[in-house]
């Protein structure tokens, strides 16, 4: 029996594996590079590394079981035609993907093997409720996150997950395998020269049971401060989960159920609006759920806005400016923070993150999906599915989306966030000597106090790309252009003191 791996790279609650295994036959565990894979987008340079160590960390653990990670680079149908002539398996196990292009050819995959005499079965690995079982009460799907997870949350919780299969039998992998086997090492995912990972390796060990150690680690010692301080930058409040579930190093079934079971050891009271952690950690599952759903009813989510009237926005061209914002040079010091962590650590704070992507569609009114591809590149949790819904969302072109007119003033967000500069002061060093008072607008302080903290503006620090006022009532002419800009434009701090 063949199991293909994909994104489901663990040996717990991998429910192919696991009914590969209940058959009682040898098993070959196969995982194929195929970068022209239909419906496939090629992963960026952040994942691919990712999935180097990731990879790199299963088939260690299949070894410790007896077997091995066979890894094949070429076309995926091929490749599999391949390997059941090589091994004379019978069976082809997966789990399934959700976009459209995928789930076509996965598909038709099946039905061809099927007529060749194979079985051939697919589960459900990468989500807590599968997309067209929850419908609205039309038969139509959710356009609004809080009515979809309502109703997820009246269908029942999701299957416990499963724990890896006590017995496998592996096969051994016959010559004509082992001549089709690529070396992990030659497909090019680790960056030699120049090696920019160090930092991606110092902040993300890889693995399943470094997946589940993280998970441990956050229920146990995180999940009390999560709903009253993840929005900290500085802190470690958030899960820190994503890369896992990325590249499933853990599935969302492990993470529901470890969350139940921690609810009913204790509760983290939260202090924002009655709910717990633990509710608020729930919701997060959640919205990731969200954008799967949204993945699978609306395929095109990576390239269309999925609200029309944002295909006559004038987005502008500024190559510079986009340059200026991939670095961490735009001058605002919390959006500067945000993108050199990121491309340190292949990874941003949740709340920086929203920022960011708000600063890009916004105060540069560059097209969501120009910031979304530096994403897709550099984040180590990057997926097909919360990658654009995230930025649609926050662009205001996407479901539930939040009003194009919410404009995140960069400065208001870091001294509310970050109110002691811990964040900024850790990634732009260059103004760590300023005043907590000016650490997030350091144009306003004085030529004494630039002095003092040795900052020169302008050389040491660029000055701001744009003022906040003038770039957001640009913004807002720009939307007024989509005929959907009429409603009454308010700041997102100003509603929130209302």
């Amino acid at each position: 029996m063949i199991v293909w791996f994909r994104d489901d790279l663990r040996l717990a609650d991998q429910p192919a594996l696991a009914r590969a295994a209940a058959t009682g036959q040898p098993l070959i565990c196969l995982y194929i590079h195929d970068p022209q894979a239909a419906g496939e987008r090629p992963p960026g340079a952040a994942m691919r590394w990712w999935l180097h160590v990731t990879l790199k960390a299963l088939d260690a653990s299949l070894r410790e079981h007896g077997g091995r990670l066979l890894i094949v680079e070429g076309a995926q149908d091929e490749v599999l035609d391949a390997c059941i002539a090589a091994s004379g398996a019978s069976g082809v196990f997966w789990n399934r993907r959700y976009g459209g292009k995928a789930r076509e050819a996965d598909a038709a995959l099946k039905s061809r093997l099927r007529d060749d005499g194979l079985t051939v079965e697919s589960f459900s690995g990468a989500l807590l409720y599968e997309p067209w079982t929850v419908l609205n009460q039309s038969g139509e799907p959710f356009q609004v996150y809080t009515a979809f997870w309502r109703a997820c949350r009246r269908a029942g919780d999701p299957p416990p997950p499963e724990p890896a299969p006590e017995r496998m039998i592996f096969q051994r992998l016959p010559a004509g395998l082992t001549q089709l086997a690529s070396k992990l090492d030659a497909l090019g995912f680790e960056p030699k020269k120049p090696d920019w990972a160090a930092g991606m390796r110092d902040a993300w060990p890889a693995g399943e049971e470094a997946a589940l150690e993280r998970l441990r680690a956050f229920l146990h010692s995180d999940l009390e401060a999560y709903a009253d301080e993840r929005d900290d930058p500085s802190g470690a409040a958030t899960s820190r989960l994503s890369p896992y579930l990325a590249v499933g190093a853990l599935s969302p079934r492990q993470a529901f159920a470890a969350l139940k079971a921690a609810q009913h050891g204790r509760h983290g009271q939260s202090a924002t609006r009655g709910e717990t952690s633990a509710e608020k950690f729930l919701g997060e599952l959640g919205w990731r759920e969200f954008c799967y759903y949204q993945r699978f009813h609306w395929p095109d989510l990576a390239e269309r806005n999925l609200r029309a009237a944002f295909d006559a926005m004038p987005w502008r061209r500024d190559a510079k400016a986009l340059r200026a914002w991939q670095r961490g040079q735009t001058g605002y010091p919390l959006v500067d923070a945000g993108m050199r962590e990121l491309w340190h650590t292949g990874w941003m704070h949740n709340r920086v993150r929203m920022v960011v992507a708000s600063f890009v569609a916004k105060h540069l009114l560059l097209d969501w999906r120009e910031g979304e591809a530096w994403f897709w590149d550099t984040l180590v949790d990057a997926d097909g599915a919360s990658n654009p819904a995230n930025w649609q969302w926050v662009a205001g072109s996407g479901l539930d989306a939040a009003p194009y007119f919410r404009i995140f003033n960069p400065v208001l967000q870091g001294q509310k966030f970050d109110p002691r500069g811990l964040y900024v002061r850790q990634w732009v060093p260059e103004i760590a000597g300023l005043p907590d008072k000016f650490v997030h607008q350091p144009w306003k302080a004085s030529e004494a106090q630039l002095a003092q903290a040795g900052v020169r503006l302008g050389t040491d620090y660029p000055l701001p790309l744009v003022e906040h006022d003038r770039a957001r009532q640009r913004a807002l002419e720009a939307f007024a252009k989509t005929g959907k800009g009429k409603s009454q434009p308010v700041d997102d701090e100003r509603k929130a003191k209302q």
